[in-house]
């Protein structure tokens, strides 16, 4: 299989590492990542600057490795249009390892979950993998890569459906701890939003972002709830945002016998 990597921690993280090698013995490898972290990036894209691209030396294994000055969305979208060949064109798009837990809402906030996004939109089947954890050595991220290299051998008679990835999240404990695998669904925020009042030593006013964790039953079938429990949380989501179940409601409240023609002076 021929895999598209990416993230958004930058091409010299230890989380990309532990993914490259736990793939290429296997797979066809190749690596288009931000040459800087570029976290929190969201689903942006570069469109009044260059884009930056360089081939680098490959390492851990990979077939061919590019570093970009993009976000994790210009990469992949840089790589499926520009970069690879269409001999080297992704069977499978995979974003990770995240340093850091994407649960809940805060996936819209997230360059891994976006940069995988991206690999969805342009039909490609597309997994995003965080550590849900603040650990950074590379030892810490060994267990989710060679979790996420039995989970594609698992998936094998599966077909990821068009729109959709697979985000992951796997907690940082030992193999021993982790109580399983559930498969969830997106819990609501992870934080409160609160933010910190400062005063910095000339006299002017900064704030700085202090939520609280917000707690979810342990019953609940969240990827949040999921984590907290040691469980490995992986959650199927779509960026189709359509509520198809409100249009026709909204259309009867606004228009009278399927017309809508009116328009304020």
């Amino acid at each position: 299989m021929k895999i598209l990597i990416s993230n958004d921690d930058g091409i010299l993280s230890n989380g990309i590492r532990a993914l490259i090698e736990a793939l290429s013995p296997c797979h066809e490898v190749y690596v288009v990542a931000p040459d800087r972290e570029r976290s929190a990036a969201g689903h942006s894209l570069t469109l009044h600057t260059p884009l930056r691209v360089e081939e680098v030396e490959p390492k851990y294994g990979a077939k061919r490795c590019w570093m970009t000055t993009g976000t994790p969305g210009d990469c992949v979208k840089l790589a499926i249009n520009a970069i690879l060949s269409e001999e080297e064109k992704p069977d499978l798009v995979i974003s990770g390892i995240n340093h850091g837990p994407n649960l809940g809402a805060d996936i819209l906030y997230s360059g891994t979950v976006s940069c995988a996004m991206e690999g969805a939109m342009m039909g490609y089947p597309s997994i995003a993998t965080s550590l849900a954890s603040m650990k950074t050595e590379y030892e810490d991220f060994k267990f989710t890569a060679n979790f996420v290299a039995e989970l594609i051998n698992r998936l094998d008679a599966y077909k990821i459906p068009p729109k959709t990835i697979l985000n992951i999240n796997v907690p940082g404990l030992e193999k021993e701890d982790i109580g399983g695998i559930a498969v969830t669904e997106l819990g609501s925020r992870m934080f409160t939003d609160e933010y910190e009042k400062r005063v910095d030593p000339r006299g002017k006013v900064y704030y700085w972002m202090a939520g609280e964790l917000i707690t979810e039953p342990e019953t609940a079938s969240t990827d949040i709830a999921a984590v907290r429990n040691n469980m490995i949380s992986i959650t199927p989501i779509t960026y189709e945002m359509t509520r198809v179940n409100l249009m026709q409601e909204l259309s009867d409240s606004l228009c009278h016998e399927d017309v809508c023609s009116w328009f304020p002076n």
